[in-house]
């Protein structure tokens, strides 16, 4: 385990369960030389020489093959190599963040455009955005302000946004998850 700002992670490789030169288990392996050529199938206490010969490691890199498939290669360079590749793939990854607009059944018609502004953006990013219209006081009579006011934004991302389900109301509040994409002609939206 490292500890890297306080975080403890594994490497990528300790996930693997990779053995190494005397930690192989099986008694004949298919062998591989550091150039990419197969040696053939050999005994391990062959294959254990020839890899101290060429002054590398015996990795097993197949274990479920029969026989299990093993490399003659420098174990911390391919080790390094396995954790940069997984770093790069972790880089790539997009995580998927819900963004909230708030807005209240009267919001004024240019705050609401400033919000759809910003509404926009994120979903141009990739992001979700929950569109939270809250009731207070006396607006709780009248819900139906809310779900017209909601409604109109919907309306107005529909092009680059599509409801993940209708509006529901959650105690004072009126909520839609939009996700980026355009929605069909026959989606309902509250």
């Amino acid at each position: 385990m490292l500890c890297l700002h306080g975080y403890k992670w594994q490497l990528g490789v300790r996930t693997l369960n990779l053995r190494i030169n005397r930690e192989i288990r099986a008694l004949k392996v298919r062998v591989i030389d550091k150039e990419g050529n197969q040696l053939g199938i050999l005994s391990l206490a062959e294959a254990l020489t020839k890899a101290e010969q060429m002054g590398l490691d015996l990795v097993e890199i197949a274990p479920n093959a029969a026989p299990p498939v093993c490399k003659i290669i420098d174990y911390g360079k391919y080790r390094y190599q396995l954790t940069k590749k997984e770093k790069e793939q972790k880089k790539s990854q997009h995580q998927v963040k819900v963004k909230e607009i708030k807005i209240k059944p009267n919001t004024d018609d240019h705050d609401i455009m400033v919000k759809l502004k910003h509404a926009r953006d994120f979903i141009s990013k990739g992001n979700k955005v929950r569109i939270t219209c809250t009731l207070r006081g006396r607006e709780m009579a009248r819900p139906e302000y809310a779900q017209k006011a909601v409604l109109g934004v919907c309306e107005a991302l529909i092009d680059v946004a599509t409801p993940e389900s209708p509006a529901k109301m959650l105690g004072r509040s009126l909520s839609v998850v939009l996700a980026p994409g355009t929605a069909k002609k026959s989606s309902k939206i509250v």
